[in-house]
């Protein structure tokens, strides 16, 4: 592993306040109200590194201090049959996940790597307590498959509904624990034993969306995109949960522009959830920072129905300043609401005119592209950037044996905190 040396601060999204970081805040120590916080890199031209760096070609605008082995980096290219098909100028499709024709080589088959790796590598080699990721599957993945190859302790909170998500290409180091929130329970659960776990001094958060390094990290998408075209997007498509990648993607554009390279415009966010599990495009559309009252019960009901379920959080990171609805407020973004039927033809579509196989949440965007074009709601002549957050899982599957990562525990729903501490805390990692 080697070191890295990239010199940021942080700053205070709500007050513009800046600081030094101290290894690990997901906060500003003196901030007085939610607010994510945001690394200001002292580099404002962003030099990319080859591709045998991986995601770490981006490392001028990342927060780490050392190279993690087994990255790759999203990859960008120009479509041709799917632009043809829907009359598209210029349509480019950022990739993350398992494509060897187009170099593209994430063995966990989703663009949760890139977040993985950056965060990883912001950890020093010297901590001894134990990471906790709560994940609805692709995020918990990407984790562990970072973390068993890099020695890094980690516990994992996933529903027991995602474990078929859990797949791995060889079996994992023993770093690497999990723990389950019981069948019927969804993201929410799984988060909510995250943070009684984190309760113990023997665990820290890993952060989720407040984490600068899981936004930089899956801020390389955009700056994979930018860079290869060589001007910012004008549109920008992709299905959200958590709405972090958008938040992410909205940062890169911010930088980019002080760059000074690539353009002065910012992006239009075209953003995208899964029917009947809509909550960030209902307060979207009314224009309410705070996301509308729902029935946890009915929530979880609707979580079971959706296709896409890594599209499940009940508690985005939308309404915090600097986050989702800021983000949306700046570039005059749009919400849209697709339902499985859409995306499960939008990904048939996909396969077929671009030869590889998607995930659903990335079946989410690709539909509701088609239906932007077929409603005339975007320019056909502009620069098109669709994030295809991951795919080539079929493909993967054909030539690599796949092993499960099998539960610790399993906790019923609403487990008492003290059940939960007592259960972790006796792992041996």
């Amino acid at each position: 592993m080697k070191s890295i040396t990239t010199c940021y601060k942080l700053m205070n999204v709500a007050t513009g306040r800046e600081f030094l970081d101290s290894g690990w805040l997901l906060d500003d120590p003196v901030g007085e109200k939610p607010s994510l916080i945001r690394a200001i890199y002292e580099k404002k031209q962003i030099i990319p590194k080859d591709d045998s760096f991986g995601v770490y070609k981006f490392a001028d605008w990342l927060p780490g201090s050392r190279f993690l082995r087994g990255s790759c980096a999203p990859v960008t290219y120009q479509s041709k049959r799917l632009a043809e098909y829907l009359n598209l100028k210029q349509l480019y499709i950022c990739f993350s996940g398992y494509f060897p024709e187009i170099g593209a080589n994430m063995t966990t088959c989703s663009f949760k790597e890139t977040e993985a790796y950056s965060v990883c590598s912001r950890i020093t080699s010297d901590r001894e307590r134990v990471m906790v990721v709560a994940s609805a599957g692709n995020t918990a993945r990407a984790f562990a498959k970072v973390c068993s190859e890099n020695n890094i302790p980690l516990l994992l909170c996933v529903p027991e509904d995602n474990l078929d998500a859990l797949w791995f290409d060889k079996p994992l180091n023993n770093c690497v624990k999990l723990v389950c929130a019981q069948s019927g329970c969804d993201y929410f659960d799984a988060i909510h034993l995250g943070n009684i776990a984190v309760k113990s001094k023997k665990f820290y958060p890993e952060g989720g969306a407040k984490n600068i390094a899981r936004r930089d990290g899956m801020a390389t998408t955009m700056l994979s995109a930018t860079t290869f075209i060589g001007e910012i997007p004008d549109y920008y498509f992709q299905a959200v949960g958590s709405g972090t990648g958008a938040i992410a993607a909205w940062e890169a554009n911010l930088r980019l522009i002080e760059d000074g390279r690539f353009s002065n415009k910012k992006m239009k966010l075209i953003l995208s959830q899964n029917l009947p599990f809509i909550p960030m495009v209902n307060a979207w559309n009314v224009k309410s920072r705070e996301l509308l009252p729902f029935d946890d019960i009915e929530a979880r009901k609707q979580v079971e129905e959706i296709e896409a379920k890594v599209l499940s959080n009940r508690k985005p990171p939308y309404g915090i300043a600097g986050g989702l609805f800021d983000a949306m407020t700046d570039t005059e973004g749009e919400f849209d609401a697709i339902g499985n039927t859409e995306a499960h033809d939008a990904a048939t579509l996909f396969e077929k005119l671009e030869n590889i196989d998607i995930h659903p949440a990335a079946a989410v965007a690709t539909a509701s592209l088609i239906k932007a074009v077929e409603k005339n709601s975007i320019d056909k002549s502009k620069i098109i950037m669709l994030n295809i957050t991951g795919g080539g899982e079929k493909r993967f599957e054909k030539t690599h044996t796949l092993h499960y990562l099998k539960p610790t525990h399993i906790f019923e729903m609403n487990p008492k905190e003290e059940e939960v501490i007592r259960i972790v805390e006796v792992m041996r990692f």
